[in-house]
């Protein structure tokens, strides 16, 4: 399994930016990968993937505001989040997820490898 370092979280106002970082040991090429968020009391919730292919998928409330990339070089995974929300407010984590994956997923269950997760707050 990858080993997975988060960074890049922190606290910002309502409509600021934040790039989030996973940092991966292993190559990420063709993994399969996203990021996932958990607020206090609540589930954790798919927010964006990538698959082997490179196609990617967005929940509803991400779309138009966060971008999901990878950097070959550097094995590191992004979320770029601009036009941050108070409801944005969460721990974030990123995943991967073994094998050839031709369909991204937001679901949580098909991903073996976790990080610790990055704060994120978002005040308005």
């Amino acid at each position: 399994q990858a080993q997975l370092v988060e960074s890049g979280g922190g606290s910002v106002q309502a409509g600021g930016s934040l790039r989030l970082s996973c940092a991966a040991s292993g190559t990420i090429r063709f993994t399969s990968m996203g990021w996932f968020r958990q607020a206090p009391g609540m589930e954790r919730e798919g927010v964006a993937a990538v698959d082997s292919e490179g196609s990617t998928i967005y929940t509803d409330s991400a779309k138009g505001r966060f971008t999901i990339s990878k950097d070959f070089a550097k094995r590191t995974l992004y979320l770029q989040m601009n036009n941050l929300k108070p409801e944005d407010t969460a721990m974030y984590y990123c995943a991967a997820r073994p094998g050839w994956v031709t369909n991204p997923t937001l679901t949580a269950s098909p991903y073996n490898s976790w990080g610790q997760g990055t704060q994120v707050t978002v005040s308005s």
